[in-house]
């Protein structure tokens, strides 16, 4: 994760790759517009002062023409006094009189911070990454009201987000995190508003937790999943307990529908190929199965005797 100082340093960097040059087409033809003069005048008149003299006005008259780009504004100090903006585009300047003390950068511009090993509200330390979005509205303010805007709004936002992160339980700050980038947002802007700056959003990009605390967390949302499935299954229970009341109130005054409905249950679990089932003889009793049964055996025994007297009549076959 990115420090502080890594990103104090990225940030000088871009900003000194952003600094537009300070020799452009403009300077080079001035220079040239003294300096040829000067050099033919050495050649002819036999004076190498001229030269000399047109080199030096051609360097303060090349110093003078400045080109800020489209998105940059650039802060003109006359004797240390601040005299206004320019840009974009071409502008001059008194060289030796004027100087352009910054050139602010009104594009959207992104911070990474970070806040490492930081506390939450129930003591459990944590490292967030976060993304900031900000611009320069007002590059007045930002060239005079603040020494380097840039750093100043990196560091408001890693503090802002150890204040919040101190002031938010973990719960919070895991599932929240709309919440949380909202009120960061609002505390950043708090802050960088006086010196020109407004921030646009702020995206949490990660927040990371102790291994032993996210076993601990994994357990426990296991368990609160196993405790939701035997509630739901006892709910099934109670559910499925009051259909059997009022089915036990229905066979109450209807033994014959009991005992279909018990016929049907040996049917259901017989049906299958090789399946076996012990029937306590209480059962078979009250159902009356074994009239039934008898039967049904009396009724075997009988077809199978008229099959052999029917062979035996018959004979042998040749």
């Amino acid at each position: 994760m990115p420090s502080i100082t890594n990103i104090t340093e990225g940030m000088r960097n871009r900003r000194a790759a952003m600094d537009p040059p300070q020799f452009n087409i403009v300077s080079l033809l001035l220079l040239l517009a003294c300096v040829i003069p000067g050099v033919a005048v050495a050649i002819v008149w036999k004076q190498p002062f001229g030269a000399i003299i047109g080199v030096v006005l051609g360097l303060i008259a090349a110093a003078s023409p400045q080109v800020a780009q489209q998105w940059e504004r650039a802060v003109v100090l006359r004797l240390g006094s601040y005299t206004g903006l320019r840009g974009p585009g071409l502008f001059w300047i008194i060289p030796g009189i004027d100087r352009v003390s910054s050139w602010i950068d009104q594009r959207v511009i992104t911070t990474s911070f970070a806040a490492e090993q930081t506390l939450t509200s129930d003591t459990v330390p944590v490292n967030v990454d976060a993304v900031l979005f900000w611009m320069v509205y007002d590059p007045e303010k930002a060239a005079l009201e603040v020494q380097d805007y840039k750093l100043a709004v990196s560091w408001a936002a890693q503090t802002a987000l150890r204040d919040i992160i101190g002031r938010t339980p973990l719960t919070v700050l895991l599932r929240g995190r709309e919440q949380i980038e909202a009120q960061l947002q609002k505390l950043i802007d708090e802050r960088s508003t006086p010196w020109g700056v407004t921030v646009q959003s702020v995206e949490m990009r990660d927040v990371i937790i102790p291994e032993s605390l996210q076993d601990a967390m994994s357990r426990e949302a296991q368990a609160a999943r196993e405790k939701e499935a035997r509630i739901i299954l006892g709910q099934a229970e109670v559910e499925i307990a009051h259909l059997f009341a009022h089915a036990a109130e229905s066979y109450q005054h209807n033994p014959t529908a009991l005992h279909l409905r018990a016929m049907n249950i040996l049917y259901e679990g017989i049906k299958e190929k090789g399946a076996l089932m012990l029937v306590p003889s209480t059962a078979v009793e009250t159902m009356g199965l074994g009239g039934l049964l008898g039967t049904a055996a009396l009724r075997q025994q009988t077809i199978s005797s008229q099959t052999e007297e029917t062979a035996q009549a018959n004979g042998p076959v040749a």
